[in-house]
């Protein structure tokens, strides 16, 4: 089962490349995915039917004792097969449905593999967490997948809409998991069903699975994102909202319903939700005219249905259920599909504008009538038997409860044969009434001409169709297949799966309900002026629509009033806040002599002379008078800092602050720590005079002095009570910190004698992958806040071809210099530089220290596992080379001292970072975890690897692409925007240009 996600997995990764190379076909390596998982089900058939359940257990995150646990039992063996062969048949038909030159085939390909991949997941997963990991990819993938035509404003609004919704729902699931989960003291999802808790906290439980299964599946009230979805391309409707997503929250219901439909609450909740969902779906079908939307609001009611017979908690009802399931999946996806076909044929889905289609399209007229005839329950089609099963069920109970079900079932499945007729008819219908060309109104645009459509559209859902044929003619082996499901609730008959069970009070109650369908189709015209006749309340979207508008005017009446714009005022906030939240609780710990306040007093402070005691605070001023030295240079400094008027001064005097942290590092035993500081500090002075270019010298053209005196205050206020909170901290400590053990761990297992890096790349490295994370984040979201004009992937560089008239100026004067450059010329760039703005002294120091610093960077990385140094200080004096070069030589020098993408670099830093842990996965270790080497190479003698070098690797290049995009950003880009195009620079006229702000 992992190996079949796995290739779910790979298959997405590959698609871009797949469809590049292959075009449309791609689809047909890209179906291997979903037709493994339904060949891996097939395979694992004697084994779920004979009752030995698959299993796999992979260990994940031991600590925390989460796993990855899989389970292919019953339930989730027909939900593979579902997922698994309708996804590979939309695959197949995805091969002819999108033109060749289908913008964005690649990124489609991969999401709608990747929620293939998702889907299988969810089913077979038996670890709570992990089911609840697969129900959000699944969202997530949707939201792309609706959203795939990006370019329409409803589809974008769709894509959103689905993902507010089943999040929100998801929200709701996670927290009855984490409640089922803590209460039944296992996150085995079948141990949990085998043996449930109970009390109050479930039942709460209970009600937000069902929210989270009832946002899934479209249920009401959340029941409008479903229709609305139909913006999405024809084969995600036909897969995720027949087939897959939609199924999802039946899937959820279907898998707690053996432990929970006893409750009252689980029952009332499916009864009012299931019974609401099947007749609203049914009666707004009827009012539509898009052939989607017909199946839209029919695929909700059939939810509501399928919400019923799994939730109602018998045997009985959970066979019918489940074939239902499985008939739902093949005529729904079938009818979907041939929408596609015949969409594509006529250019118009308006069942008012279609005639003659049945005539050209024969096969596809055969296919809709056959799953027609499925979705309506007529004999002998897999429709027909579950819903007889379902009546029978019913009946066979005899109380009032099941006659209800029957009366509520029987009018939503007339309300289904009507709209079921409707859609066929509307669709295949051999000629417009009288009259109908002549400007009625939904007529306009008639389709002149009906196009033969490919093998690959019109075979897929022929197939699903006539699976439902097939399936039903041999009804007692879906019965044995599908009843040992069914025993695993607690009450009620068997139910049994027939063609034919003699003239029974079902039957009766089946041929009123074709011939109260039939007759509402007969009178369609009559029902549609009814039904716009009679009134009805607003639509569930209407009334999101509504709320989202107040959500949005509340959240600008808020901002308005709390975000002024200005940065110190937010800052000023932030840290008074700090002050009296953490300063009330300190100021009580105040009170009291040492040792008899709140706060204990370090036990080995008795008798010490150079203790200070402050209330219940024993505290040692300095270890050496070098740091009290240090201490009051970083006072002096942020006081001016404070008081500084100009930017440039500020900037400089924060520096000399940062610097004197550095030291006190480096007096308390921390060279590493010191090193580190002092390359970012560095760092953060260049970025910074970089963004002062364009600032105005001072922060106000008013003297403000109040203002500075308020600004100190706060700071010293701050600074007093991080100091106090962080003596404090230590001494309320119940348990011995995890960090006694780091120096041991990092030797043992760990492979090196540096603490600090072996802490960063092994024994906390996830914490490392997500602080990368955010360092790609930032760059992204600073980068696009600068950059005025489109980005794309080129690379600021020299060129000497091209047309020396074409382009703008700057691009024109960067190739007439590229031509002068003289082999062996060491700062390519810097005849585009104005004479006046060179320093030769700098050039000069630049060729000497370029090539030592990228060596110096080279060694801190492969030094940094047992001396002072890592991925992280290695990849900052890196980028203080290229800061370097950028600064003798201009914004083009960057390009040919960096000639790569930081996008690039960013990306591959952080999928090596990644990549290791997932290695070590694979290779069954934890992840990230480490493995140590000892080799005798030739010349080099005896090496010492550790596998983390790699994931430092991936830190160095990850903090390279940020120097690198944050140059381009602030440097670059700001260089282009402060340079008038007129502008003639230097000896060789050079101008602003356009590469600059050309990124991705």
């Amino acid at each position: 089962m992992l190996l079949v996600l796995l290739a779910h997995g790979v298959l997405a990764l590959a698609a871009p490349a797949l469809v590049t190379a292959l075009g449309r076909r791609a689809f047909w390596v890209l179906a291997l995915g979903p037709a493994g998982a339904t060949v891996y089900a097939l395979a694992q058939a004697t084994a779920v039917l004979g009752g030995d359940t698959p299993t796999e257990h992979l260990r994940w995150i031991p600590a925390l004792g989460l796993a990855i646990d899989l389970r292919l039992d019953l339930l989730a063996w027909v939900m593979l097969l579902v997922v698994g062969g309708v996804g590979t048949l939309v695959m197949l038909y995805c091969s002819a449905y999108f033109s060749r030159d289908a913008h964005g085939l690649g990124r489609f390909g991969g999401f709608l593999v990747a929620f293939a991949g998702s889907m299988a997941g969810l089913v077979v997963a038996d670890d709570l967490l992990l089911l609840f990991v697969f129900w959000e990819l699944t969202t997530v993938f949707s939201y792309l997948l609706i959203g795939h035509y990006a370019d329409r404003t409803s589809s974008r609004r769709a894509a959103m809409q689905a993902l507010i919704v089943t999040t929100a729902g998801g929200l709701a699931m996670l927290v009855g998991v984490v409640i089922l989960g803590v209460g039944a003291g296992t996150w085995s999802v079948s141990a949990l069903v085998a043996d449930p808790p109970s009390g109050p906290a479930v039942t709460v439980a209970v009600v937000c699975l069902l929210a989270g299964a009832a946002t899934k599946s479209a249920l009401v009230p959340t029941h409008f994102w479903l229709p609305a979805a139909m913006a999405a391309p024809t084969p995600v409707s036909a897969y995720l909202h027949a087939a897959a997503m939609v199924k999802a929250g039946i899937y959820l219901i279907a898998r707690f319903a053996p432990a929970f439909s006893d409750l009252a609450a689980w029952r009332s909740v499916v009864l009012v939700l299931g019974g609401a969902t099947l007749l609203l779906g049914g009666y707004r079908a009827l009012r539509q005219h898009d052939l989607k939307l017909v199946l839209a609001f029919g695929t909700v009611s059939q939810l509501g249905l399928l919400t019923l017979l799994l939730g109602y908690g018998t045997r009985a009802t959970a066979l019918a259920g489940l074939a239902l399931l499985g008939a739902h999946a093949l005529f729904k996806a079938s009818l979907f599909l041939v929408v596609g076909v015949v969409d594509a044929a006529t250019g118009t889905r308006d069942l008012r504008k279609l005639a003659g289609v049945g005539r050209r399209l024969p096969v596809t007229a055969l296919t809709a009538t056959l799953a027609t005839a499925s979705m309506i329950g007529l004999p002998p089609f897999a429709g027909y038997v579950a819903k007889e099963a379902a009546l029978a069920a019913w009946a066979h109970d005899g109380d009032l409860l099941g006659t209800i079900m029957i009366a509520v079932v029987a009018v939503g499945s007339a309300l289904t044969v009507a709209y079921g007729l409707r859609f066929l008819w509307g669709a295949f219908k051999p000629r417009l009434p009288a009259g109908a060309a002549q400007g009625e109104p939904g007529r306009e645009g008639m389709p002149d001409a009906v196009h033969p459509q490919p093998f690959w559209m019109v075979a897929p859902p022929l197939v699903l169709a006539v699976l439902g044929l097939a399936v039903a003619l041999v009804p007692h082996v879906g019965q044995d297949l599908l009843g040992p499901y069914a025993n695993t609730y607690p009450v009620g008959e068997p139910g049994h799966l027939t063609l034919w069970d003699g003239f029974t009070p079902v039957l009766a109650v089946t041929g009123a309900v074709l011939l109260v369908g039939a007759w509402m189709f007969w009178q369609r015209e009559r029902v549609e002026r009814l039904q716009a006749a009679l009134w009805f309340p607003d639509g569930a979207d209407v009334v999101y629509r509504r709320l989202m508008r107040a959500l949005d005017r509340f959240a600008s009446d808020v901002t308005a009033g709390t975000q002024r714009g200005s940065l110190p005022f937010y800052l000023g906030v932030i840290l008074l806040v700090l002050a009296v939240g953490p300063g009330v609780a300190l100021a009580a710990g105040l009170v009291g002599e040492a040792g008899t306040g709140p706060l204990p007093v370090v036990a080995d402070a008795a008798g010490r002379d150079d203790v200070l005691r402050l209330g219940p605070f024993a505290v040692v001023p300095w270890d050496r008078p070098a740091q009290l030295v240090v201490v009051l240079v970083v006072v002096v400094a942020a006081i001016l800092a404070a008081r500084a008027r100009r930017r440039l001064k500020a900037v400089f005097l924060a520096g000399v602050a940062g610097y004197g942290n550095a030291a006190l590092f480096l007096l308390h035993g921390a060279p590493d720590l010191a090193l580190t500081q002092i390359l970012c500090e560095t760092l953060t002075l260049v970025v910074m005079v970089l963004v002062l270019r364009r600032l105005p010298p001072h922060f106000s053209d008013r003297p403000l002095a109040a203002s500075r005196w308020v600004r100190l205050a706060i700071g010293v206020l701050t600074g007093l009570v991080v100091m106090m909170f962080v003596a404090a901290a230590p001494l309320v400590r119940v348990h011995l910190p995890v960090s006694v053990d780091f120096p041991e761990e990092a030797e043992t297992f760990g492979g090196g004698h540096n603490i600090v890096n072996v802490t960063l790349v092994d024994i906390r490295a996830w914490d490392t992958v997500g602080e990368i994370s955010v360092l790609l984040v930032a760059a992204t979201g600073v980068a696009s806040l600068v950059f005025l004009r489109q980005r794309s992937g080129d690379v600021l560089r020299l060129d000497p071809a091209g047309n020396p008239g074409e382009g703008e100026p700057g691009e024109r004067t960067a190739r007439a210099a590229a031509r002068q450059v003289r082999p062996g010329t060491w700062l390519l760039a810097s005849p585009t530089l104005d004479p006046g703005k060179r320093s030769m002294l700098f050039e000069v120091l630049t060729r000497l220290l370029f090539h030592p610093m990228i060596l110096f960077a080279l060694f801190l990385l492969f030094s940094g596992h047992n001396s002072p140094g890592g991925g992280f200080a290695a990849g900052l004096v890196a980028g203080l080379a290229l800061t370097v070069r950028y600064l003798a030589g201009g914004r083009y020098e960057l390009g040919e001292a960096a000639p790569v993408h930081p996008g690039l670099v960013l990306g591959t830093g952080l999928f090596l970072s990644a990549g290791v842990g997932l290695v070590a996965l694979i290779a069954g270790q934890a992840a990230l975890e480490s493995t140590i080497l000892d080799l005798y190479l030739p010349v080099l003698g005896h090496v010492h690897l550790v596998t983390s070098l790699f994931f430092d690797v991936g830190v160095f290049l990850v903090v390279i692409g940020l120097v690198v995009d944050i140059l381009r950003t602030f440097g670059a880009e700001l260089d282009r925007q402060a340079e008038p195009h007129s502008r003639t620079i230097g000896s060789h006229g050079r101008a602003g240009h356009r590469a600059g702000g050309d990124r991705a």
